[in-house]
């Protein structure tokens, strides 16, 4: 049966290429870019395939208040959302602080895809699945970092970023024990994408190998039971991420932090 999925961050990398799995298989999915002309350009590059349905939506995801128009867009468009894949990330950038004067790293990685989660719920109910992307990369969170008030160098901000957005993860899905399903995922280390070839100077694997585990995360029954799980691409099963999302204090203090900031910078 066809599904509807929102991808954010596929007007090329994994998410692009996540969205062509889809779109041949039949699905609607719901691409999203922060350029207008990449994001007509992924749509004709979808849409000629002849398949499912693409509709695209456009929104910078470092503006909290595009974010928050996002979601209505989306409501507008479509009456419930089967899944959302939070897929959209930051790693290296020429302007590492945003408007609201924190670290654009946490803004993109773990802050937006928080807001948009929660304002996705309803689309959602309980029989949705919401797909988050995580990293190998993690490392312990500072708060104070988190907030804007220490700066961070690319990678450690990206590692941070990424622990946090999975520390949420498994609070958010132990807060929705009905559902919907929220699940962490590393889809793949050093992948060829373009954060991958700006940030590391490498060509990166083969896309392929992360669209297609976040297929699977979005659709099949082997992670429907998977809410608060974190699965590890690298080493292809579920697996503990770092011990920090695995304390129940210390991510709903990191989850905590997250509301606080949004309840600050996007109401």
């Amino acid at each position: 049966m066809p599904k509807t999925l929102l991808i954010t961050g596929s007007t090329d990398g994994i998410g692009l290429e996540t969205a062509r799995q889809l779109v041949q298989d039949g699905h609607t999915v719901l691409i999203h870019g922060r350029s207008g002309a990449k994001l007509d350009a992924a749509k004709a590059d979808l849409d000629a395939l002849g398949k499912g349905h693409v509709s695209a939506y456009l929104a910078d995801l470092s503006d909290f208040a595009q974010v928050d128009a996002l979601a209505p867009a989306v409501a507008h468009d479509h009456q419930s959302l089967d899944v959302l894949v939070n897929n959209a990330g930051i790693f290296k950038t020429p302007k590492p602080v945003t408007q609201d004067g924190l670290d654009v790293r946490f803004v993109v990685n773990t802050l937006a895809p928080y807001l948009l989660t929660q304002r996705l719920l309803p689309l959602l109910g309980t029989g949705g699945r919401v797909v988050n992307l995580s990293s190998a990369a993690q490392a312990p969170v500072s708060i104070q970092a988190l907030a804007g008030q220490v700066a961070l160098e690319d990678m450690a901000a990206y590692a941070q970023s990424k622990l946090a957005i999975t520390m949420w993860s498994r609070t958010m899905a132990e807060q929705l024990p009905d559902g919907p399903a929220i699940i962490a995922l590393n889809p793949g280390s050093l992948l060829g994408s373009k954060m991958v070839k700006e940030g590391f100077g490498v060509a990166g694997g083969d896309l392929s190998i992360g669209a297609d585990i976040i297929a699977r995360a979005s659709l099949s029954d082997e992670f429907a039971d998977a809410s608060a799980k974190y699965f590890d691409n690298d080493s292809g099963r579920f697996a503990n991420p770092h011990a920090d999302a695995m304390d129940g204090a210390k991510s709903a203090a990191v989850t905590q932090a997250v509301e606080q900031l949004l309840a600050q910078h996007a109401s």
